[in-house]
């Protein structure tokens, strides 16, 4: 049973160490912030742990939230912090991957991404390289700009952008060759 009061309440109620508050405001916004830090990470196991890092913040630095714009923006770029922090400590230099050498697939005029499921696509994300996928989320989900993606993981502007840019190519390919794959399978069932 979750504690129904205004985001100001629930606020107040945490800065005055009430454990019933702190509850609340973690039941109320974990499910989305578990779903933010997915994004980030291949293992759901190392989500929770950046969620659990998140909170730990959330609840050291709330003195500093001002009551001015959405408290639920704050905590989310709290979890993206801790998602970028953790890509850091965890990053290792990966091969670089040629996009010419991902096997080129047919793409249909149809819209195809309508076609799949938001599963699939999340899915499709998660099989980037983790630089490619740390980057494409800022860009696409978090709406950072090149800039602040370079400064945020210590890389060239450039390379931010190249990296979102074959990370848009290699999604297309996996779009494409799902779509065929999806294609050919109506096919084998209407001949059955």
């Amino acid at each position: 049973m979750g504690l129904e009061v205004s985001e100001e309440e629930l606020v107040k109620g945490c800065l005055a160490g009430a454990p019933v508050y702190q509850r609340a405001l973690y039941q109320r916004y974990a499910g989305k912030m578990l779903t933010v830090c997915m994004r980030f990470v291949k293992k759901r196991e190392e989500a929770e742990d950046v969620l659990q890092e998140g909170f730990i913040t959330v609840f050291e630095k709330l003195s500093q939230f001002k009551m001015e714009g959405s408290f639920e923006g704050w905590v989310r770029r709290i979890m993206v912090n801790k998602a970028i922090e953790n890509y850091r400590k965890t990053s290792k230099v990966y091969p670089v991957i040629d996009i010419d050498d991902v096997e080129d697939m047919f793409i249909s005029s149809e819209d195809i991404v309508s076609n799949l499921s938001a599963k699939e696509l999340m899915s499709m994300i998660h099989e980037l390289p983790p630089t490619y996928k740390m980057v494409f989320n800022l860009y696409a989900f978090e709406g950072m700009t090149h800039k602040e993606i370079a400064e945020s993981l210590g890389i060239a502007e450039g390379t931010s952008k190249s990296n979102l840019s074959d990370a848009r190519t290699l999604l297309k390919k996996k779009v494409s060759r799902s779509m065929i794959i999806a294609k050919k399978n109506n096919y084998d069932e209407r001949q059955a």
